[in-house]
């Protein structure tokens, strides 16, 4: 499964585009504006497994600075900075990686 059969191909490029520069990443405005926070639970959750690349059921560190290449081969890395934010942000019990419950949760709560 692609991204862009969940999304529109169009609001993926708006959004990568919109958050091109180092230190920009802003996840709440960016999942609104990927249109991910209008999708139903089942589909935020198979959003979640596609950004999950190996497929270990959780996003990992590692998995988090390449996020927005997930939507698309042209998004940028995000900086350390950005990355441990938006770990901060999903890791709601402390464990390191988000787990698919988590992402539901930060994505309903941006």
């Amino acid at each position: 499964m692609a991204m862009t059969d969940l999304l529109s191909a169009e609001d993926i490029k708006k959004a990568v585009g919109a958050f091109s520069a180092a230190e920009s990443f802003n996840y709440k405005k960016f999942f609104e504006m990927v249109g991910l926070k209008k999708k139903s639970p089942e589909d935020v959750k198979k959003v979640f497994h596609i950004l999950d690349k190996d497929k270990s059921g959780f996003i990992e560190e590692e998995e988090l600075k390449f996020v927005l290449k997930g939507f698309t081969p042209e998004g940028r890395d995000l900086s350390d900075k950005e990355t441990k934010a938006l770990m901060a942000a999903g890791d709601k019990d402390g464990d390191g990686k988000i787990g698919a419950d988590e992402f539901a949760t930060m994505v309903a709560e941006s």
